[in-house]
């Protein structure tokens, strides 16, 4: 709606591709508080074609992907924030539930992932480094009800072992407007907050409890009842004010924001559907399919640096 102080926006698309990329950099306190995230970089790629069969189109993601995981690794190299060496030690952590689909993503993605700092232990890391693997070792840690466990204890004993250089975290997201569902990639160099798309709020990976940088990568794949009917009557009042004969219908409608819209919604909905969350029929497909999208950007990425 605007600039905001302390806040760079960047859009791009590439010619040759149909997948459009969103910058979002949070430079200072001033614009965390008004934005409501930690200062860092938000990265979103859109690629309306991505829960599509389209194995071409899905290179081109991975591509970009891969692209943009290097650009950031390399960013807080820059600033200090992680070191600069020639092999780096990367971490890979799939959240999630393996045995309810959409939540599935982080799990398999870490299984088309190629491990190899158990070869760095045995054979060195010249080893790694003259054929190009990156340092990379994985673990799906569950959610808390198979484990009794807070992810966050995971992880950090995790990383307190074996002392990674970064974290690369994967989760699947609750999407807050039915077009980016399966259809977008958000990146973040600040980490995650496991569960808090579905109201189960738990501790944050992120530098600040881990010791070392968190990147992460999520998928949208479920949507609330209260995204679906807000973004229905968003249509729907857009729909009647273009309409010559039933122009101003939508009334008071038509003069709240998103952010009251949704508020109004929830309020409406509690209890009976606020809780609800839906996901796509083809869930299966599509989160297999996009699982392999990301971890072959991963590979792409990790490969590319070592």
């Amino acid at each position: 709606g605007g600039e905001i102080s302390g806040v760079a926006l960047r859009e791009w698309r590439h010619a040759s591709s149909q997948i459009k990329l969103t910058e979002v950099k949070i430079l200072d306190d001033h614009g965390a508080k008004a934005m409501g995230k930690p200062k860092g970089t938000y990265i979103t790629l859109e690629a309306n074609q991505m829960a599509e069969d389209d194995e071409g189109y899905h290179e081109e993601v991975s591509e970009e992907l891969a692209s943009q995981l290097k650009r950031l690794i390399e960013d807080l190299q820059q600033e200090d924030l992680l070191q600069k060496k020639e092999c780096l030690s990367i971490l890979a952590v799939g959240l999630g539930n393996v045995l309810v689909t959409p939540d599935a993503l982080g799990p398999k993605v870490l299984g088309n992932l190629q491990m190899t700092r158990h070869l760095m232990s045995q054979y060195g890391e010249d080893f790694c480094r003259k054929h190009h693997f990156p340092i990379l070792s994985g673990i799906v840690p569950g959610v808390m009800a198979q484990t009794g466990m807070e992810t966050l204890e995971i992880i950090k004993g995790v990383v307190e072992e074996t002392r990674p250089d970064v974290v690369l975290v994967i989760d699947a997201l609750a999407a807050r407007n039915t077009r980016r569902l399966s259809r977008t990639i958000q990146i973040s160099d600040t980490g995650i907050n496991p569960g808090s798309g579905v109201g189960n709020h738990r501790n944050g990976i992120n530098k600040e409890a881990l010791g070392v940088p968190v990147i992460s990568i999520g998928v949208p794949t479920v949507v609330d009842a209260a995204t679906i009917v807000g973004d229905t009557m968003e249509e729907m009042v857009e729909t009647l004010d273009s309409s010559g004969k039933v122009r101003g219908f939508g009334g008071a409608l038509g003069t709240l924001n998103r952010v009251e819209k949704q508020q109004m919604i929830r309020e409406l909905l509690s209890p009976h559907l606020n809780t609800m969350y839906v996901t796509p029929k083809d869930i299966d497909e599509t989160v297999k399919r996009i699982s392999f999208t990301i971890s072959e950007g991963i590979n792409i990425a990790l490969g590319g640096m070592a």
